[in-house]
């Protein structure tokens, strides 16, 4: 049987950055989580025990993976390994909407710096 879901159809997630985050997938080998930032919202530079990606849906932003930025756009994809300090920030007038996939689905937490 297909599933299919829509971040609209998810409850937001409790997540210690303060913004929109839902969970879309979780399982053993993959977790994947749809995140909004409004203008001026970021998550708090954070250390994920697992490889993490970013994929743009919408809009403009900025990621932090360990000392570098980089600037990015809708249809962008950027890598983030395991256990790197990584953020990413809204400092435009628009939505930035971003998919975020954890491989695998991490059993520790994520440690905030």
């Amino acid at each position: 049987m297909i599933k299919a879901t829509k971040p609209t159809e998810v409850e937001l997630a409790q997540n210690s950055h303060g913004v929109d985050v839902r969970k879309l997938h979780d399982a053993d080998h993959a977790q994947a989580l749809h995140i909004t930032l409004k203008p001026g919202e970021k998550l708090r530079r954070h250390i994920t025990p697992v490889d993490v990606f970013f994929y743009v849906l919408e809009g403009k932003g900025t990621v932090e993976v360990g000392d570098e930025r980089l600037d990015v756009e809708a249809d962008t994809l950027v890598e983030s390994p395991a256990k790197i300090p990584h953020r990413l920030i809204n400092e435009t007038e628009a939505t930035f909407r971003v998919l975020v996939v954890k491989t695998p689905r991490p059993t520790e937490k994520t440690r905030l710096l």
